[in-house]
């Protein structure tokens, strides 16, 4: 019994040291898990929610509202002036005690700019200076009042918003699809910066075994008399680099890795190294440029930005052409009594009616208001021509990336076939030395062209793939799988 625990634990043992020895992830892998935990993708969320409350404000304004105001209670106690029959003054004292409480509710007007209200108010006033014959306390009410205000001729903030608001959060949602195929991207990037480092430590490691092999096979000949010393020196100089090389190589390793495991959001106590994998499958998919473009004018917010921009800035010349007259209508019907016990101040309520109309129209401003009104039309002027030079860049990078996708592939597969040819190469130059039938200077040759190809390689396919990604978020459309990364109303 106590054999069969031994023998488990130490294979449950050597199964977690294996366990925490490396993990292998796919260039996909990663990119999920920067998407579900980077402090990027948190960041996305979180403007995101940002927007969606800043567009549930927009939309309550449009909304009635109930109101509870007052004042409960108001206490005072002070002299105040009184004018004399003779034109003197006298001070007198008072202390009083008074209360109130009012409801509201508001509806906007949205197609108007305007509010109508129902109120209703109740009040007490108690004069505690006052004679034993006054009415004290005395109570006034309100029973309803509707009132409405009116502005004319005026800006219509609430229409204007109706308009712009909807796009902003559209434009928003978009942003986010936007930011996470930007995740995408920069993960890419890690992924590949990781690779480099990977590759150049398999490289160096390489090296070093085939250089001190190759020192060994030297130091036999020059014993026997078949080698130079300065043939052997260069070997041992040579190998002295590898070991130098794979240090630094194990340095840029780890510093690769701590960048990739921070952006993507592993934990700091994950102690697995990583081991990633070429992704070296590419995907087949075509790409039509006027569908490419048709996509990003349908799928991204830059467009839906641009839609805004235009909107704002019609806005602002309405303003300022509203701006110069200031009028304003308020009319409203009540009814409303007053009476010594609370009961008697609802009996027989009284109208209560009001009408006016303010207005502030400038008889001369020395040209402000035409000022104003020409900066704003300037501002859209200068909005439209911007755009139209936005538009036009947008459209130009996706006219040069789609240009680029068949060269890249093909820049791949270059790169591929070179690396193959350029280790085959190194082989043959190996096998050749060890024979005696080439020198240390070809050898080496051969050796710095096969760690170039490898490199060449991996930078091919980086740049391949930097551009998938930058495809998806320019059009917001996946080509492998040919469905819209953003759904409208979704």
């Amino acid at each position: 019994m106590n054999n069969r625990i031994i023998v488990t634990t130490c294979i449950c043992f050597l199964w977690t040291v294996q366990l925490h020895a490396q993990t292998t992830l796919t260039l996909e892998e990663v990119i999920q898990q920067a998407k579900a935990q980077s402090i990027a993708s948190k960041s996305a969320e979180t403007t995101k929610e940002i927007f969606y409350w800043r567009y549930r404000f927009f939309r309550s304004n449009y909304n009635p509202s109930l109101t509870m105001f007052g004042n409960l209670p108001g206490y005072n106690k002070d002299f105040f002036q009184v004018s004399q029959d003779d034109g003197t003054f006298a001070f007198r004292s008072r202390e009083q005690i008074s209360s109130s409480l009012s409801f509201a509710l508001a509806q906007p007007i949205s197609f108007t700019g305007g509010e109508l209200s129902v109120n209703t108010r109740f009040e007490q006033f108690n004069n505690l200076d006052a004679n034993p014959d006054d009415i004290n306390p005395i109570y006034n009410t309100t029973l309803v009042n509707v009132q409405l205000f009116q502005p004319i001729f005026a800006f219509n903030e609430l229409k204007w918003d109706l308009k712009i608001e909807p796009l902003r959060y559209e434009e928003s949602k978009r942003s986010y699809v936007e930011d996470m195929e930007f995740i995408s991207r920069e993960a890419t990037a890690f992924y590949f910066n990781y690779l480099d480092a990977q590759t150049a430590l398999q490289i160096a490691q390489f090296n070093l075994a085939n250089d001190e092999a190759n020192y060994n096979i030297e130091q036999g000949r020059y014993n026997i008399g078949t080698a130079s010393k300065d043939q052997l020196l260069q070997l041992e100089l040579q190998v002295l680099r590898d070991q130098q090389s794979v240090t630094q190589a194990r340095l840029d390793l780890q510093l690769a890795q701590l960048a990739l495991r921070t952006y993507i959001g592993r934990q700091e106590n994950d102690d697995l190294q990583l081991d990633l994998l070429l992704p070296e499958g590419l995907p087949e998919f075509e790409i039509p440029l006027a569908e490419a473009l048709e996509y990003a004018r349908q799928n991204r917010a830059d467009f839906t930005e641009f839609e805004r921009e235009r909107l704002e800035a019609q806005r602002d010349v309405a303003e300022a052409r509203a701006s110069r007259n200031q009028t304003g209508l308020r009319a409203s019907f009540g009814l409303n009594d007053a009476g010594a016990r609370i009961g008697d101040a609802y009996q027989n309520p009284n109208q209560q009616q009001r009408f006016n109309i303010t207005f502030n129209v400038p008889i001369l401003d020395w040209g402000r208001n035409k000022s104003r009104v020409g900066i704003a039309m300037a501002n859209q002027q200068l909005t439209e021509y911007t755009l139209e030079q936005e538009i036009q860049n947008f459209e130009q990078e996706i006219i040069t990336i789609v240009g680029q996708f068949e060269v890249l592939r093909a820049n791949v597969a270059i790169a591929k076939k070179s690396d193959e040819v350029a280790k085959e190469r190194y082989d043959v130059a190996q096998n050749r030395y060890v024979i005696g039938k080439t020198n240390i200077t070809d050898l080496n040759i051969a050796q710095t062209q096969k760690d170039e190809a490898v490199r060449n390689y991996v930078n091919a396919l980086r740049q391949f793939w930097f551009a998938y990604y930058d495809l998806r978020r320019l059009t917001l459309y996946d080509f492998i799988e040919r469905k819209r990364l953003y759904v409208v109303n979704e």
